[in-house]
C-alpha cells in the first residue's frame, strides 16, 4: 500500500510516517518507480508506535521494543516494565509541575503583599524583599 493508504488506515499522518522511515522505525519496500510500498503487516507496526507514543514513550524507546514487537516476541513482562518505568517518569513530571505550581502561588502572593499600603512606600524597599527561588532557598546568599 502506498504512503497516503497507510496514513488513512492509521490515522498517523504522512509526515510523521517519513519521519519514522529517517529515523530507520519503518523500511518500506519502493516500486520499481521509487514510490514507498508498505505491506499490509506495517499497519500493525505504525499503529504500535502511534499508541506507543500516545503515552508519552519516546520515539528511541519505541526503537528498542519495535524489533521485539515485529517478531510477535515483546513479552508481557518487557512491556509491563517499559509501562511501570513510564508511570515512574509521569510521577517525576507531576512532582516537578506541582512544585512549580507552589513556586508560581508564592510568587503572587508576594506580588499582592507589595501593592503599597501608602504611595509613599519606597520601591527599593519592595525589591529587597523579593522571593527567592527554590534553588537558592536556604543556601544563605541574596538572590536579588
Amino acid at each position: 500500500m502506498r504512503i497516503s493508504e497507510l496514513a488513512r488506515r492509521t490515522g498517523v499522518t504522512v509526515h510523521a510516517l517519513r519521519h519514522y522511515e529517517r529515523l530507520g522505525l519503518l523500511v518500506p519496500a519502493r516500486t520499481a518507480s521509487g514510490y514507498r510500498d508498505y505491506p499490509e503487516t506495517m499497519r500493525r507496526e505504525v499503529v504500535f508506535i502511534a499508541m506507543s507514543r500516545r503515552i508519552g514513550f519516546s520515539l528511541a524507546a519505541i526503537g528498542e521494543l519495535l524489533p521485539a514487537y515485529r517478531a510477535r516476541r515483546l513479552s508481557i513482562e518487557t512491556l509491563t516494565d517499559a509501562l511501570s518505568q513510564r508511570v515512574e517518569a509521569i510521577d517525576r513530571q507531576i512532582a516537578e509541575l506541582q512544585a512549580l505550581r507552589a513556586q508560581v502561588l508564592d510568587h503572587a502572593k508576594w506580588l499582592r503583599e507589595q501593592q503599597p499600603s501608602s504611595p509613599r512606600q519606597d520601591a527599593n524597599e519592595r525589591a529587597r524583599s523579593w522571593p527567592r527561588t527554590a534553588a537558592r532557598r536556604g543556601s544563605g546568599k541574596d538572590t536579588r
